[in-house]
């Protein structure tokens, strides 16, 4: 009887989902204590950030840098390069994997991501535009200008995809979201081959990196990406609805156009700062919210929480191999999770694809 059951539940469980779903954590114990064990992790890899790179330094260096700084290149490197490109990796990656979970639940596309909502391609436009009219060049007036971008682009797909007699919709919106992507792409590029000048000096920002940003252009953004994080919190128990559907979510007296508005405004919020702070970094939104479901289940409780911690992993230890490929030269970060999220993007499309 013992095996049968076993039996039942393992070719349930390969059927249903696949080999990964044998990873599922299905206690809520077994999620805090791996949930406590994952932010240890994700400390770990922050503390490897600030020591490993082209510099060499140790863990005790690092150690000496905070409590006995004596002004040697050493501790200058960790205290004004290393940590705030830790701090910074850490924000931004989990901004972009609670961007890509909210958007694939808003959506309904597991495919969906801060760059197929336009964010990406908004932010880059304004960028290339301050700098090409406006001979705009400073790091923090970046910032602000693609924070911008991203909440403009943001407004004009929720108004596209909220025209119509049936209001908004996931499909209008991914559509709304690819038009405005790919019209902002393009209108870059055009600038772009116009403006040899801005090429040249935007394009480091448009690959996609955290390396020489300063901990001002954090703070800068921090308080909104603060108060995206917390509209999450209030935002998870309505996503699990809203994910049964239209009609079961009005059912139960679910009003679903707010929920997708504070959606939108939290995306807007997460992958605006993070994109404004590091770059157009493409993929985390993809990949973290998939490993979390295979984690976690599907209560969006636990897989905000776990993505915004994984995706600071992903990111983390991105940033850190990408210090290593080319040295003494860096390889962007964004480069880093293409080379990583390419394979699992076309892994889910395929299953996608199967399954319909």
């Amino acid at each position: 009887m013992v095996v049968w059951k076993w039996r039942t539940l393992a070719a349930s469980a390969f059927s249903n989902f696949g080999v990964g779903e044998i990873l599922l954590i299905h206690s809520n114990r077994a999620k805090t204590l791996v949930f406590i064990g994952s932010v240890l992790l994700m400390l770990v890899s922050m503390g490897a950030s600030i020591v490993y790179g082209y510099a060499d330094t140790g863990w005790n260096t690092a150690y000496q840098a905070f409590l006995d700084f004596d002004n040697s290149n050493e501790h200058i490197i960790i205290q004004d390069v290393r940590l705030p490109r830790a701090l910074i990796a850490t924000v931004v990656g989990a901004g972009l994997a609670v961007s890509g979970v909210l958007l694939q639940a808003l959506t309904n596309n597991p495919l969906a991501s801060p760059s197929v909502f336009g964010i990406n391609a908004g932010a880059g436009f304004f960028i290339v535009v301050a700098f090409s009219f406006f001979s705009i060049n400073n790091i923090q007036a970046f910032t602000w200008i693609a924070f911008l971008g991203a909440g403009v682009t943001a407004a004009i797909v929720y108004i596209l995809g909220s025209a119509g007699r049936e209001g908004l919709t996931p499909v209008k919106l991914t559509l709304a979201g690819a038009a405005m992507a790919a019209f902002f792409s393009s209108m870059t590029q055009g600038l772009l081959v116009v403006n040899e000048a801005a090429f040249d000096e935007v394009l480091f920002w448009l690959s996609g990196s955290v390396q020489g940003r300063k901990l001002e252009s954090l703070i800068t953004v921090l308080p909104y990406m603060t108060v995206g994080f917390v509209l999450c919190i209030f935002l998870a128990g309505k996503i699990n609805i809203l994910v049964m559907g239209d009609d079961v979510a009005n059912g139960l007296g679910l009003k679903t156009p707010l929920v997708r508005f504070f959606g939108i405004a939290t995306v807007v919020l997460l992958s605006g700062g993070s994109v404004a702070i590091a770059g157009p970094i493409i993929f985390v939104g993809v990949v973290v919210p998939h490993i979390t479901k295979y984690l976690v289940g599907n209560d969006y409780r636990w897989i905000l929480p776990y993505s915004a911690v994984l995706g600071a992993i992903l990111l983390l230890n991105a940033d850190i191999a990408a210090r290593y490929i080319v040295m003494p030269s860096e390889v962007p970060v964004g480069v880093m999770t293409a080379m990583l999220g390419i394979p699992f993007f076309i892994y889910i499309a395929r299953k996608g694809r199967e399954d319909a």
